[in-house]
């Protein structure tokens, strides 16, 4: 139970210093925002949404767009609802608690999967396969995935709990996508200012901030070891290894 514990105190839904679950600035999201273009009306489902705050801008963005967020985690889809309330979108976007691959709507003006390939049994290109088809023709797809920027040490792939071919380079993705029928328009890669304030205000940060406002608690010491095995699996491994690549894709 312990170890579900700690889980809960490190969750990135409930951790609110985190605008999103992934290495993007402000100015990076408003970029992937326009490069998507919804337009008025449109329709946008995000397949492992967490609290769906990306798939909220990208609605916001055109006038009588409606989103599904479709989510596991009961957290992310709680916290997510709230927001949407707070910001009047509750009768625009719509969250769901189903597995991405179970998610069988279509027709979608854009799709969008941030980090969340592994929703899909198998490889990437399973995603890839599904986020096209959630689409109408001439419709978009943004895509958030890891590659690797260089050949990975072991101590980055220890780091990770990840195998060489866990991930690919950013050319090998792009051509994986063209593959199944879907053309790059942008493609980015998450810079190490972002990479790094991502990891410090995720598990390593609010770890640490809770380890200090809890000095006595009976979980300390496990949250502690948790905190610097995560740090010392990304200062000492895979920091400017792993890349996230996000893809703006067409059919």
């Amino acid at each position: 139970m312990s170890a579900e514990e700690v889980r809960a105190i490190l969750s990135a839904a409930g951790n609110h210093r985190l605008t999103w679950n992934t290495p993007l600035s402000e100015g990076h999201a408003a970029r992937l925002v326009a490069a998507c273009a919804p337009a008025p009306g449109a329709r946008i489902v995000d397949l492992g949404s967490g609290w769906g705050e990306l798939l909220m801008r990208l609605v916001e963005a055109a006038p009588g767009a409606a989103g599904d967020g479709v989510e596991t985690d009961p957290a992310a889809v709680a916290r997510g609802r709230k927001l949407a309330e707070e910001r009047g979108l509750g009768d625009r976007v719509r969250f769901h608690e189903v597995p991405a691959a179970e998610w069988a709507e279509g027709g979608y003006d854009l799709a969008v999967s941030i980090g969340s390939s592994h929703a899909w049994p198998g490889t990437t290109r399973e995603a890839l396969t599904a986020l096209r088809a959630a689409v109408r023709p001439g419709g978009r797809v943004l895509l958030g995935e890891g590659v690797w920027l260089k050949a990975p040490t072991s101590a980055a792939l220890e780091g990770l709990g990840a195998e060489p071919g866990d991930f690919g380079s950013l050319l090998e993705l792009i051509r994986l996508a063209e593959s199944v029928g879907l053309h790059a328009l942008q493609v980015t890669v998450a810079d190490q200012h972002e990479w790094d304030l991502f990891e410090s205000e995720g598990p390593i940060g609010r770890g640490q901030r809770w380890a200090l406002e809890n000095p006595g608690h009976p979980l300390y010491g496990e949250v502690m070891a948790e905190v610097d095995a995560r740090r010392t699996g990304y200062y000492a491994g895979y920091r400017s290894y792993l890349g996230l690549a996000y893809l703006v894709l067409s059919t």
